[in-house]
């Protein structure tokens, strides 16, 4: 099926869908409904409809959840496509902050033609990350390795580089930002808070420690040293 014959409304739930199986292994219906902040009634709806298309777009199997056909993922690899160039086109060419670009791409990533894309993909110089460092599938809608770690894992004393981090907070970014935790930066887990997750890192390899939250933590995304 060509992306020119989904609506938003599928490319959302299809780009949904790949994100949750990604970090969490399924996509259930409820899971699917908190992401898009629809009613589970609306999620039941569309999932029959994607998985009624020619080709199927999905299938569901009951407790086990949705999983996207080879079709499907390749729908969404488009989508996501679209959205990372355009965070790299809005950041590096327009001049927005890394914390505006997030929903400026969303609105956009349903309306640019693959024309519109790739002519902008070469004008950036085809890059292969976005802002906040998640890799931008290339042309043939291929998605790079990613071989980072949440920075929760990393063992104190044993540094890292910053791949990329959660992208849908801006508060968050903002202080990301602040703090210089931002992907290419070196940093080192000083101690860790068991209590909440919490954690001290060192950041750059200079200065004093920076005591991070649990939500904070389990944004960032390491590649270990060594």
């Amino acid at each position: 099926m060509d992306r020119s014959e989904l609506t938003r409304a599928d490319e959302d739930y299809l780009k949904a869908i790949y994100e949750l199986v990604l970090r969490h292994g399924k996509a259930g219906t409820t899971k699917i409904a908190e992401a898009l902040d629809v009613t589970p009634a609306s999620v039941t709806g569309m999932i029959r409809k994607l998985a009624g298309t020619t080709p199927p777009l999905l299938e569901y199997r009951k407790h086990r959840g949705v999983t996207l056909t080879a079709a499907g993922e390749r729908a969404a690899l488009g989508t996501v496509r679209h959205h990372r160039m355009l965070e790299r086109f809005l950041h590096d060419v327009m001049g927005f902050s890394w914390d505006e670009v997030h929903d400026e791409a969303d609105r956009l990533e349903h309306v640019i033609s693959e024309r519109f894309g790739e002519r902008m993909a070469a004008m950036l110089g085809d890059p292969t990350h976005d802002p906040h460092g998640h890799p931008i599938p290339d042309r043939d809608l291929v998605m790079p390795g990613d071989d980072s770690v949440c920075l929760a894992q990393l063992e104190p004393g044993r540094p890292g580089v910053v791949g990329r981090v959660a992208d849908s907070d801006p508060d968050l970014l903002r202080h990301l930002a602040d703090i210089g935790l931002v992907p290419g930066t070196a940093v080192e887990v000083v101690a860790t808070e068991a209590e909440d997750g919490g954690l001290t890192v060192r950041v750059g390899g200079v200065g004093d420690p920076v005591a991070l939250g649990g939500p904070a933590a389990a944004a960032v995304f390491v590649e270990p040293a060594g």
